[in-house]
């Protein structure tokens, strides 16, 4: 069984691990194949997956088996027998806890943002200072467009990610392992394979959508997809546990999603000269921007532990 922290949630193995991995590759299929059963939702030819109503009807539908799938594992939690507190009294509350939802960890959810932000540092020197981004900021533009903008919505906050997602598969799903009995080490390396599996259904929508790209370039785009999905997944699922917190890795998806993939080549081009300067001030801002690449990835691999350590974690990791 998990190791749980003193004030973490103490559960008997009240499900197999068998069981608990077989309801995490269900959740999957609950999630993916209403994307692909309603014509509302199903990706098509000629239609674009940023088609409005396309997004709503999606949002629609992951939010329920979301929902759906949230309230099985809270039921499975609640109805085992016991559930016990450090001091050995039933506490069914403790589902709660074991969920991510309570309490909502605000110091746990801004140092994993910022441990994050240790890790982007150089993409968020680039996109703020060398791309200009800071002019758009100081007009709150980027908020306005999470509320205006559907397709910002739904990659922000609903559908690709960090609401139904982190819900889904970190707080509905690891629960279960940890009350199955899985070692910490599979909960934090296995359990994303799933997440990112359930992500290689966009393998057939680009094809449906994209028919004459090369089947090569598709599947290499998917292998990169489910690549970078899988490494989040081992992330996320580590803060989860770490800091008990839903919010907080729901925000730090979300500012990944954001930030998405640094850039490991080239010059940085400062956006207040002209295109194709090859002067002195491009590459002064291309080796700071390297040096803030390596720097941040070394802080935040010092931070790691220090940065996400919480009263309140799910597991002695």
């Amino acid at each position: 069984m998990a190791n749980p922290t003193p004030d973490a949630p103490v559960v008997k193995d009240a499900i197999t691990q068998t069981h608990a991995f077989g309801c995490l590759l269900a959740y999957c299929v609950v999630y993916v194949l209403p994307l692909h059963l309603s014509p509302a939702t199903r990706a098509t030819p000629g239609r674009s997956r940023d088609d409005p109503g396309a997004i709503r009807a999606r949002i629609k539908a992951v939010s329920l088996s979301t929902a759906v799938c949230s309230i099985i594992t809270l039921a499975v939690l609640t109805l085992s027998s016991p559930i016990l507190d450090a001091e050995g009294r039933s506490d069914h509350a403790s589902a709660w806890h074991a969920m991510g939802y309570w309490p909502l960890g605000l110091r746990e959810t801004a140092r994993s943002v910022f441990l994050t932000a240790l890790l982007f540092a150089a993409p968020l020197y680039e996109r703020l200072l060398i791309d200009g981004a800071w002019e758009d900021w100081l007009r709150l533009e980027p908020l306005i467009s999470v509320w205006n903008d559907m397709p910002t919505w739904r990659n922000l906050v609903v559908w690709q990610g960090p609401i139904t997602e982190e819900c889904l598969f970190r707080s509905a799903a690891v629960p279960l392992l940890l009350l199955a009995g899985n070692g910490l080490s599979s909960t934090v390396f296995l359990s994303p394979l799933v997440f990112g599996v359930a992500h290689v259904h966009h393998f057939y929508e680009f094809r449906v959508t994209h028919p004459g790209v090369p089947l090569v370039a598709a599947i290499a785009r998917s292998v990169l997809q489910f690549s970078y999905t899988y490494l989040f997944g081992i992330y996320a699922t580590f803060i989860f546990l770490r800091t008990g917190s839903l919010l907080a890795v729901i925000l730090v998806h979300s500012f990944c999603n954001v930030m998405g993939l640094p850039r490991v080549w080239g010059l940085i081009e400062p956006y207040w000269l002209p295109e194709g300067t090859n002067n002195g001030t491009v590459k002064a801002h291309t080796g700071v921007y390297y040096l803030l690449l390596f720097g941040g990835m070394f802080s935040w691999w010092q931070g790691l532990y220090a940065l996400t350590s919480s009263s309140v974690a799910l597991a002695d990791l």
